[in-house]
């Protein structure tokens, strides 16, 4: 074959040679196709494709207009075949005018779109350019955008007031029972009959602590440790509350008493310890509360400045305003050597906790002179609640935390504890506890923002010894993508976080594992018209 360039006439001129002529002429009708022939094929296609790259290279030097047809085809072929990339493509112009910033973005977004189906009929009667095309669209994404921010803000508002406040089904238990215990004998009854109170102070039992100010929540952590236990009679609940509430839950465990098993109730102020003078704890808190009146003015006043913050910003300063911030129920876990001096290990549980096995065997755990057995939550499937670790809870920002800690040191759960009372109080865990939270006070709440776990895991700093995470699986308030066989096998079930289970936010495929511990059919239950969702 013999190839011509004409380049004055630019035309490409090929004389097929005897080896084509042959392939031309070869018949198809026999239906065969010779290697010799598909050779000759591809070797044609080689040359005219190379031949074309020219003639588009000699258009783009010469600037011509219009270019040749060879080069043109050329032109288009070529980016296709070798990945060339176009100078300038529809995406590079939608990207351009996308990042271009606007003077008048609010003006735009008035007159956007509101959703893909108004923008796609507008752009087909429209036929737009590619540049008022790409504005457009950016006017409705960023439209689009606003509201679901605004949307988003507004839910974190709503679960918020869902979360922080009583439910009037369990504000009229409380009231209630109250007047229950003002009125009928039977619900002032001593909490535990004389002859058992010596298992009080005995070690041969199992102690179990609950402080709540919460009736009903205290009755399913009652009911279901007893239904559970393998032997219900050596167990002893200690349930601590405060004044408010001290009427009323007296008056539920006067009149529903979980048997076999022994239960007291005591208000903070009947203890010894309480009565003999200042309590450290409580005196920082009173600090703690006027340091978190920075946050004041109320949900609405939050959501009103949080114009340029991101939602998760926003529902942490909504957090703050959570009520159980201020309840000393939360923090006097610190002080159990004190409030039960005669006791030498107890197991602390938190009152969103459903007990599903017999938690005895955990008195028969190791502890290796540790204080704390506790389960690590830092491994795990669940990313969002098994993935904690200091720097989740304290700030490394701050200096005084980055040179006292590891960041990256597996953080552990508060909600259903083992504490060693006699090695505690060999520690300085209490002082400990006590001095950061002033250090935190001091520090305009810069070390850390919400809660007891963050003092707590620097006061119990090497002294937690882990246990199996079979025994207290966490995150059922947090979101419902937690497999059920996993926590229906688990030991301890823990709501922590805003869907607690007596709210209407509950999940509710995990919520019934709460409901079955409560008895619709009592009357007190049912006279404030609590039911099953």
């Amino acid at each position: 074959m013999q190839v011509h360039v004409l380049q004055g006439r630019r035309q490409l001129r090929v004389i097929p040679g005897k080896a084509v002529r042959d392939f031309i002429n070869m018949g198809v009708g026999s239906g065969r196709v010779s290697c010799r022939k598909v050779f000759y094929s591809l070797l044609l296609l080689l040359l005219l494709l190379r031949f074309s790259l020219f003639f588009m290279a000699s258009d783009t030097i010469e600037g011509d207009a219009v270019c040749s047809t060879v080069g043109c085809v050329g032109e288009r072929l070529a980016p296709k075949l070798w990945g060339r990339r176009l100078e300038s493509t529809i995406v590079e112009e939608i990207c351009r005018a996308l990042e271009e910033e606007g003077s008048s973005e609010v003006e735009k977004e008035a007159g956007a779109a509101e959703s893909m189906e108004e923008f796609a009929r507008e752009m087909k009667s429209s036929n737009p350019d590619v540049s008022t095309f790409a504005v457009k669209l950016k006017a409705m994404v960023s439209r689009l955008e606003r509201k679901a921010r605004t949307a988003k803000i507004q839910g974190y508002l709503y679960r918020h007031v869902a979360s922080s406040s009583i439910p009037k089904q369990l504000h009229c238990l409380s009231l209630s029972l109250a007047d229950e215990y003002s009125s009928n004998a039977a619900a002032r009854l001593q909490l535990p009959p004389p002859e058992r109170v010596p298992a009080l102070v005995d070690n041969g039992y199992r102690h179990f602590v609950l402080a709540s100010d919460n009736v009903l929540a205290a009755a399913v952590v009652a009911t279901s440790l007893v239904r559970s236990s393998v032997n219900p009679s050596l167990v002893v609940l200690h349930v601590v509350t405060d004044r408010k509430a001290f009427a009323a839950m007296h008056a539920w465990f006067s009149l529903h008493p979980p048997e076999p098993a022994v239960v007291e109730v005591k208000e903070l102020h009947q203890f010894d310890w309480f009565a003999r003078g200042k309590v450290p704890v409580l005196e920082i808190m009173e600090k703690d509360r006027a340091a978190r009146a920075q946050f004041g003015g109320g949900s609405s006043v939050i959501v009103k400045a949080a114009a340029g913050e991101k939602p998760y910003v926003v529902a942490a300063k909504l957090q703050t305003l959570n009520p159980k911030y201020y309840s000393v129920m939360n923090h006097i876990r610190i002080n159990l050597p004190e409030l039960f001096p005669s006791l030498n290990k107890v197991v602390f549980l938190d009152d969103d906790v459903v007990i599903q096995a017999d938690l005895s065997p955990l008195w028969e755990i190791d502890l290796h002179g540790k204080v704390n057995g506790a389960v690590e939550t830092c491994r795990g499937d669940d990313s969002y609640v098994m993935s904690k670790r200091l720097k989740n809870y304290l700030n490394f920002s701050h200096p005084l935390i980055s040179s006292t800690f590891d960041a990256d040191q597996c953080a552990w759960a508060y909600g259903m504890n083992i504490f060693d009372l006699e090695a505690w109080r060999k520690t300085n865990i209490t002082r400990t506890y006590n001095h950061w939270l002033q250090k935190n006070v001091e520090s305009d709440l810069s070390l850390w923002q919400l809660g007891t776990l963050p003092p707590g895991l620097i006061a119990f700093h090497g002294h937690v010894h882990i246990i199996d995470p079979h025994w207290h699986m966490l995150g059922l308030g947090y979101q419902e993508k937690t497999s059920l066989e996993d926590v229906e096998s688990a030991a301890v079930i823990h709501f922590n976080g805003r869907a607690k289970p007596w709210l209407d936010i509950a999940f509710p495929n995990l919520q019934r594992l709460w409901t079955k511990h409560v008895n619709f059919s009592d009357r007190f239950i049912r006279a404030c018209d609590i039911r099953a969702t």
